[in-house]
């Protein structure tokens, strides 16, 4: 992206935002612990003239700019941290061992703080901006927990937009996608009772080792025949544990399993099929399966209008060549499914890049592009600008 269409208020405080993003990084906090990065957010916010809530969702903060009478506008940065151990070696690297950014919500509150305070500066609209920093999207479902902490009843919306950075596209280009965009995330424990004994008399036991290896192989024609090949399905075997001495048979084994989908109709057809399954599977072989299903993130739905305006943004400011061409869906999760539920809105994606297996996301190799930080700027406040003209 040429320099003339990063704003020069936010090309002029890039070093700043980098320091912060940086400082960000080298203190991650884990979900719903995100105390020192939620406080540094609502200090800054707070100065630049926000009329700022905390505590929403737990550790969630949400920002208010008002400026006349008119439509509101969310949008939503996630501040959590991953239970992984950094290998970087960058100087800014992790302080807290065990926990790093490993998805880039470090660069993704940084973006979000870098256009609030070009707004409070210069407020170029008509209604209402609510700047909401998210707890918990690593799998604490912080989304979730901040609307029922009542978000859209104390923090009305009109629409509410989203970001991430997603390696392997180049840096800062635009991704706008409509209609199902991200899978669903289910997670299933299932606990396989057998009957234990000596290894040596096999025909005196159930082998719930064997019932283990008998679903496993059925699990995969779920996918293969009982949907439609033109959806997305996913079922993986994460996990499986039994037994500690090779000359004894155990009495229970367990298995963890991944469901993914990109319709609610696919995810409702997997777990009807994997549930009568295993069950079945189970009692073929006089074992009993004692199955525990898992909800997670919904499947996250791009609204029809809300993704073409934000399109539209992107190429009135940017031009095409700043737009990824033919975004797909990702078979990844991602809680903000949560907020599209309630209010309508789109989820936006931003090239981080060149991936390389040691700088992928969830990863602890990865770190944010700090190049994003300007253009992913610019761009929330040309959003804001349209929406809330």
């Amino acid at each position: 992206m040429t320099e003339p269409l990063i704003l020069p208020e936010i090309a002029a405080a890039h070093d700043e935002m980098v320091a912060l993003r940086r400082h960000i990084h080298a203190h991650p906090e884990l979900g719903f612990h995100e105390f020192a990065t939620g406080e540094l957010v609502a200090g800054l916010l707070t100065e630049w003239g926000y009329q700022v809530t905390r505590h929403v969702g737990q550790t969630g903060v949400v920002a208010t700019l008002k400026r006349g009478e008119g439509k509101s506008l969310g949008i939503r940065a996630d501040m959590d941290a991953l239970p992984i151990e950094e290998t970087t070696g960058l100087p800014y690297a992790s302080t807290h061992g065990g926990v790093m950014h490993a998805c880039g919500h470090d660069g993704h509150t940084a973006m979000l703080l870098a256009a609030a305070r070009y707004l409070a500066k210069k407020p170029a609209f008509t209604g209402t901006l609510h700047l909401i920093f998210q707890p918990a999207e690593e799998g604490g479902g912080g989304a979730r927990v901040m609307i029922e902490d009542g978000l859209f009843e104390r923090f009305p919306c009109d629409a509410v937009f989203a970001m991430h950075n997603v390696p392997g596209f180049p840096t800062g280009q635009l991704g706008f996608a409509s209609g199902p965009f991200m899978c669903s995330a289910d997670t299933v424990n299932i606990t396989l009772h057998g009957h234990g004994g000596h290894g040596a008399v096999p025909q005196n036991t159930v082998d719930p080792v064997v019932v283990c290896a008998a679903i496993v192989m059925s699990l995969q024609t779920i996918v293969s025949r009982n949907v439609d090949p033109q959806e997305t399905a996913i079922v993986t075997v994460g996990a499986i544990h039994s037994g500690q001495a090779a000359n004894v048979i155990p009495a229970t084994a367990t298995m963890t399993l991944s469901v993914r989908a990109l319709t609610a109709a696919v995810r409702q057809r997997l777990e009807q099929r994997i549930t009568a399954l295993v069950e079945a599977q189970a009692a073929s072989f006089g074992a009993r399966a004692e199955i525990d299903y898992q909800h997670g993130y919904p499947v996250l739905v791009n609204h029809p209008a809300e993704t073409e305006l934000a399109r539209a943004v992107a190429a009135d400011w940017a031009g095409e060549r700043q737009i990824i061409p033919a975004l797909r869906p990702f078979t990844a999760s991602e809680d903000f499914a949560f907020m599209l539920e309630k209010c309508p809105g789109s989820y936006i994606s931003i090239g981080n890049g060149a991936a390389t297996p040691g700088n992928a996301l969830h990863n602890p190799g990865y770190d944010f592009n700090d190049q994003c930080l300007p253009i992913g700027a610019t761009y929330w406040v040309k959003l804001v600008e349209r929406f809330l003209a």
